[in-house]
């Protein structure tokens, strides 16, 4: 299964320009709030139309401006898991199972008990919504659309309500329950560790652009961007100087100009980089003698967590012109 978005969308305020092209099973779209993540969800949906572009599967072409294509959403074989699950009030959970399902009346019985069967909801099928808890709302959601058998889920931010407990409990189960879908999944997040723990390719939009795409753990290793790195978790960054200074001919020196640090490099930086980062968990605490790339530092505020010690430290030197260095201890 693959998936191709290339589409532009003109709001009051706003302007959704997307290029992404994944053959991944499981997609992630990472970014802040309001950056077009849950739009572009609407867009594969067919909820909203694009001013022009194009997005396809291998085996459909849901729209396409120049051929003047665009597919109603029950046409798009895409199912949509909403934040808050959109279960029908009035119908038990059966009903709403059954009524993404076509055919004889039996047929869909008969469907709906192995779907009960299969998602664990076995003695809950006559409740309603609101007897139901988090965790049993989103699997007879999960239920209901998985038994049109589409070719597409969009989950959009489906942990986002919930305390950290059963948001772990709910993604394994999620992870399992989906374990066997056989078509291409698109999780939209603001949190890294979702979009890190589900998707193979991940795409980071930034205000409406797309920032980068590719393999999510080469994301998350190289961000390319200053955006990026932050939206996957790297809290330290400085501006980067090109001292004329080479120690030899086997290392290469920048200045991380906010920390006043000279970094001594095995490989060439290239030109085009203006900024470091470097991430709050991967600093080495160094005592006694001084080696390359260290810097001597200052605690100016500690927080200590159940299970983790969150330090900011202040670089040597004039600690009014230089940036805080976040430091992170599990």
């Amino acid at each position: 299964m693959s998936l191709e978005i290339h589409i532009t969308k003109n709001l009051k305020n706003f302007r959704l320009h997307v290029n992404f092209s994944s053959r991944s099973d499981r997609i992630g779209i990472l970014g802040a709030s309001g950056s077009g993540k849950s739009m572009t969800l609407k867009c594969i949906a067919g909820i909203e139309t694009p001013d022009e572009g194009m997005i396809r599967t291998p085996d459909h072409v849901f729209f396409d401006s120049a051929a003047k294509r665009n597919r109603k959403p029950q046409q798009r074989s895409v199912g949509y898991l909403f934040q808050n699950y959109a279960l029908f009030p009035t119908m038990n959970a059966a009903q709403n199972i059954g009524s993404a399902l076509k055919g004889k009346r039996a047929e869909k019985k008969k469907r709906v008990e192995e779907l009960i069967e299969r998602f664990r909801l076995s003695g809950l099928a006559d409740r309603m919504p609101h007897e139901l808890s988090g965790g049993q709302q989103q699997r007879v959601a999960l239920a209901r659309m998985l038994a049109a058998q589409p070719d597409v889920i969009l989950l959009d931010e489906p942990f986002s309500a919930l305390d950290v407990t059963l948001k772990d409990q709910m993604q394994r189960e999620m992870q399992m329950l989906l374990e066997d879908f056989p078509g291409t999944v698109v999780l939209v997040s603001h949190s890294r560790d979702e979009i890190y723990r589900f998707s193979q390719e991940v795409l980071v939009l930034d205000q409406g652009e797309d920032l980068v795409c590719g393999r999510t753990r080469d994301i998350f290793e190289r961000p390319v961007y200053r955006e990026a790195a932050r939206l996957t978790g790297c809290k330290n960054f400085s501006a980067v100087n090109r001292p004329d200074v080479r120690r030899d001919a086997h290392t290469y020196t920048i200045e991380a100009a906010d920390w006043g640090i000279l970094l001594h490099l095995r490989n060439p930086v290239p030109e085009e980089v203006s900024c470091i980062g470097y991430r709050a968990h991967d600093l080495i605490p160094v005592w006694g003698t001084r080696p390359d790339n260290s810097i001597r530092v200052a605690v100016a505020e500690q927080a200590h967590l159940p299970f983790e010690d969150k330090y900011y430290l202040l670089p040597e030197g004039d600690a009014a012109e230089k940036k805080p260095i976040c430091w992170f201890v599990q």
